[in-house]
Parts: C-alpha cells; structure tokens; sequence
C-alpha cells in the first residue's frame, strides 16, 4: 500500500503555485464583482465559477425570484464573454435555437442564418418548457460543441457553456428532461432562498443601480482551463471517486442497502465530473495543485443529484437524491 501523503506528489506535474494563485485570484474577482448586484448565493457563484473551469454545463433549479437569471447575466459581464439568453417555450423550433439555411432569390442558393446558441455562454430559461425536438438540437451543441445546418457543421467558439434554469413546482406546460440530456450537466444546483439578513440586504440596493465590469480577459479563461487540467489528483483519490460512483450501481457491495431506491446509478461520465470538477475546486477555493478527499465531498452532491433515478419506492418513501448521497458518503471510507 503506498502511505505517501497525497500532497507531496503534485510536484509531478511541474506547476509552479504562484501562477496557479495568481490565476485563482482573477477568477475570485468575479465573485467579488457579481456581488455588487446579488446578495448572499455565494455557494451558486463558486459552482457556477467551478463548471467554467471544468468546461461543464450547469443546471439550476429554483422556484421565481431568487435571481437564478440576474446572476448569470452578472457573472457573463464580469466574464466579458459572448452572452444569449433563450427563452425556452412549448412552442419553441430547433430552427429558433440553432438557426436554419434560408434561400436568397438574388444568389439562387441557400445561406446560412445562425441562431441564438452561436454565443460563449447560453441562458436556456425554463428549459422543460420546450418539447423532445428542441432538447435533441440543444444536445448536440452541448456535447460536440458544434451545430449541424443542412450539410456544414459549424463548431461554436470556445468556450462554450449552457447554464439552464428550471422551475421545481409548476409543472404544467412543462417537459420532463430526458435522461441522456441531464446526464450532459456536471452540476445540477439548488437555488435557495436568501437568509432575513441578506434580504434585508436586497431591499437596500433594489433601487441602487450597480454596473458590473469586467475583471478577466478570454486568454485568461482559457489559462485557467489549462491550468486546471494539470492539477493532480492521486490514484488514491481516483479509486475513492469511482467507488463512490459504484456505489449507485452496485450498493450491496459496499453494504448499502439502497438498491430498492435507485432505479438507475450514476454513467462514466459522472465519474469525469467529479474528477474534473474537484479539480477546479481544488484550483479556485484552496489554490492547490493537488486534489484531497474533501475536495471530491464538496463537488460530489451536485454531481449526482441528478444523475441518480430514484425507484418508485423511493419517492412513496420521500426519499431523495440527497439522502441517497449522504448515506454514501457516511459508508465510503476515504484515503
């Protein structure tokens, strides 16, 4: 067994902490410059910063009101990337999303008219509002990072981000992802409300107008990207991720008796995530170049809340993702 201390190996990968603390500030500063205009949601805005450096798409679930689309907006303007927001609708096309080829009378051929995706960060508002078809356009875009008109394929510019919002409570006129769409999202956040202090703290600055400015350059994102996919991250730290990934599959063998609540466990691509993620957390909350177990704990419940299908069972129990997942991470021991 090695008993090497998982911190004493980064140096493998011959990153230097100074710039990985200088590069971390920038994207710290973004935190500070989005909370001119939101209070409080400061566990939002580190995920939401985290699914930047991990290249990952982002869910946020949360009833109106609680400023899930207001933050996006602030952070894109701190971000200074290319920003659309898509208002997802019942009757919504992918032609409304991806754009369509259009014939000109004048050249006699078709052109090319692209649609709102062809941007760096998406704001799919409401996205269970609009139909299968639509969903089916937008996976693609979010896997290939490319759109198929006709026959070109156009490749979206770097980078490349769908931050969706959902309403949990009302369901009617509302489509229940798929899925192999949920499955393209690292994180699946829950916007809660703000404590008394922080709206009282809103009431305040309502009628203050703030200007958010930007505080990182493209380059400097895709610095930080790179940066982020040298962190190391120990063997031991890797078979701790993939057994809390199993565990889903395959409770029983680590002496859960959860198989009658999980319908369906987490795929490989939840396993990337959370290594990939812990990663950026480690990089943007504690400026190191290694990743330790509890930086896997604090990225692993937004993971896979909502890549574990719960059984019928469980939901006549009121049992929920959350609970599956904190009972995993009780039983599995880590390094």
């Amino acid at each position: 067994m090695n008993n090497t201390p998982i911190h004493e190996n980064w140096s493998k990968n011959g990153l230097v902490i100074d710039e990985i603390k200088e590069v971390s500030a920038h994207f710290k500063n973004i935190a500070k410059e989005v909370s001119k205009v939101i209070i409080g949601q400061d566990q939002t805005i580190t995920f939401i910063l985290i699914a930047i450096l991990s290249k990952g798409h982002i869910l946020l679930e949360g009833v109106p009101g609680v400023a899930k689309t207001t933050m996006i907006k602030a952070i894109t303007q701190a971000l200074g990337l290319c920003f659309k927001r898509i208002q997802f609708t019942p009757d919504l096309l992918p032609a409304d999303l991806i754009g369509t080829l259009m014939y000109n009378p004048k050249t006699q051929e078709f052109e090319t008219k692209k649609g709102p995706i062809f941007a760096n960060l998406i704001l799919a508002d409401e996205i269970n509002r609009a139909p299968a078809k639509v969903q089916s356009a937008l996976l693609e875009c979010m896997q290939e990072h490319q759109v198929t008109l006709g026959s070109q394929t156009h490749h979206l510019d770097e980078p490349f981000l769908v931050f969706a919002t959902q309403n949990p409570l009302e369901q009617t006129g509302t489509y229940r992802l798929p899925e192999a769409q949920l499955d393209r999202f690292m994180f699946k956040i829950l916007v809660g409300y703000p404590s008394m202090q922080e709206e009282k703290a809103i009431i305040t600055r309502a009628y203050t107008q703030q200007t958010v400015y930007q505080v990182i350059s493209h380059a400097d994102i895709i610095k930080a990207q790179n940066l982020v996919e040298h962190i190391y991250c120990d063997e031991r730290i890797i078979d701790y991720i993939i057994a809390l990934v199993c565990a889903t599959r395959t409770p029983e063998k680590y002496h859960l008796d959860l198989k009658k609540f999980i319908q369906m466990g987490a795929s490989p691509r939840a396993t990337l995530a959370i290594h990939q993620s812990a990663r950026a957390y480690a990089f943007l909350k504690k400026e190191r170049a290694f990743v330790t177990p509890d930086d896997v704990k604090a990225v692993y419940p937004a993971v896979m809340r909502h890549r574990i299908a719960l059984s019928y069972e469980a939901e006549a129990q009121g049992i929920t993702a959350d609970a599956i997942i904190d009972k995993i991470m009780s039983i599995i021991p880590s390094p």
